[in-house]
């Protein structure tokens, strides 16, 4: 799960700790007779209340706290947490982007292979259970994942032209440029609603089905000059945003939930989690108005967590059972069917319930079955030691450009010339 990007860098911060990571689940053996206060951080909410009630009920010696921040204060704190020693919750989730900093050092939390984690490594799907270790090390259990599909406001697409119904429109953007092409006929038949939230969101979603980005899989060596992917979803997403065809809104800001309200733009790329963000926004009145066809181009991956265990907790053992329980498939089925979660268990979102599963507030799309068809053929992209630190960079010039202070031309170099400043 995610919920935005870190605008301020937590490298220097990192840099300074050794960082690692835990995990992996199934069910929980029995907790040790003493009583003991388990802690668990998350970054906004995972729908873990209920689960911490029926994990005290099996376990009655067992009493489990959820604190829960925003995602910057959340990975932030986490940060001057391990680099002071205290702090730091018994379980803490870490969000997949930070991985591969916190992976940088594994002597700031439990190696869970201790506990016997790599016998329940096929829970997973390769790739995830791949994300949350280091060589011999399991730093994190997996929690969801953030396959993508495509949001949109039937009545907008209708009042347009063009076909709501969910195959019809996904036949005719089967990829990014498609969509781009759509968002022209989009913008000249209805000039007072944008087609898209922002021109980041379509880069974000466009970046997600290549598999790399700014930095190199083999070397970690800065490559977004070079690498076509991040040049082609820049100036495409720009090339959107420069024709004044999105509304200009950043993802989860108070502007974008007003829009999301009044129906100022009609798609977005939208992994599953997403659709409580959509709901919470747009409110009953807009129940029925949204759906999800598949999104344009490959499956991509945006979000998704790993439940950790900072070696400074008191209770390591306890905490890795807590921990494993809340990710073992029969927890990750009920917080689909509950809270619109996406499992990053083969064996879970191919469950029946799980893919029978619809939404009634998007217009009874077939969510189970579109989120799991776009997991299973998901594969993840590199995203480096550094990819929080350049890619707020990109985000800010793409918005320049939807402000029209620069064009597409002049803001692409200038993204780089940034990034490369950070670097430094």
């Amino acid at each position: 799960m995610t919920v935005s990007r870190v605008p301020v860098s937590i490298f220097v911060v990192l840099a300074a700790l050794s960082l690692v990571v835990s995990g992996c689940s199934s069910a929980a053996p029995a907790a040790s007779a003493a009583d003991v206060d388990l802690t668990v951080a998350t970054f906004g909410e995972f729908g873990y209340g209920p689960l911490f009630a029926e994990y005290e009920q099996a376990h009655p010696n067992v009493h489990v706290k959820g604190r829960v921040t925003d995602f910057d204060t959340h990975h932030k704190g986490l940060a001057t947490q391990l680099a002071t020693g205290r702090g730091a919750a018994d379980v803490v989730a870490i969000e997949e982007q930070y991985l591969p900093t916190y992976r940088q050092s594994l002597d700031k939390f439990v190696d869970l292979a201790t506990y016997g984690a790599k016998d329940l490594q096929n829970q997973w799907a390769p790739w995830k259970w791949a994300q949350g270790v280091s060589g011999d090390h399991v730093l994190g259990l997996g929690t969801d994942m953030g396959s993508l599909a495509l949001c949109y406001r039937r009545d907008l697409i209708a009042a347009a032209g063009l076909p709501a119904d969910r195959a019809a429109l996904a036949k005719l953007m089967p990829t990014w440029q498609a969509y781009a092409d759509v968002a022209e006929r989009f913008a000249k038949a209805t000039p007072d609603v944008k087609f898209a939230d922002s021109a980041g969101t379509i880069y974000t979603a466009m970046l997600n089905q290549a598999p790399e980005n700014y930095f190199s899989q083999v070397d970690d060596s800065f490559i977004a000059d070079r690498n076509p992917n991040v040049r082609n979803a820049f100036y495409l997403a720009g090339g959107i945003g420069a024709k004044g065809e999105t509304a200009g809104v950043t993802p989860y800001t108070q502007p974008w939930t007003v829009a999301i309200k009044q129906g100022s733009f009609a798609t977005i790329a939208c992994p599953a989690w997403l659709l409580t963000q959509i709901r919470e926004a747009g409110g009953a009145e807009n129940s029925g108005k949204w759906d999800v066809t598949t999104i344009p181009g490959a499956s991509g991956n945006q979000g998704g967590s790993f439940l950790t265990v900072p070696k400074q907790g008191k209770h390591p053992k306890e905490a890795y059972e807590l921990a494993r329980w809340l990710t073992a498939p029969e927890q990750q089925k009920k917080l689909f069917l509950s809270a619109g979660i996406l499992p990053s268990e083969p064996a879970v979102y191919k469950d029946p319930q799980v893919v029978a599963k619809t939404d009634p507030y998007f217009s009874d799309a077939p969510v189970g079955q579109l989120f799991a068809a776009s997991a299973d053929t998901l594969r993840p992209n590199y995203r480096g030691l550094r990819d929080a630190d350049v890619r707020p960079e990109f985000g800010r010039a793409l918005g320049r450009i939807e402000q029209q202070k620069q064009t597409v031309e002049v803001a692409w170099p200038d993204a780089l010339q940034q990034a490369r400043g950070v670097l430094k």
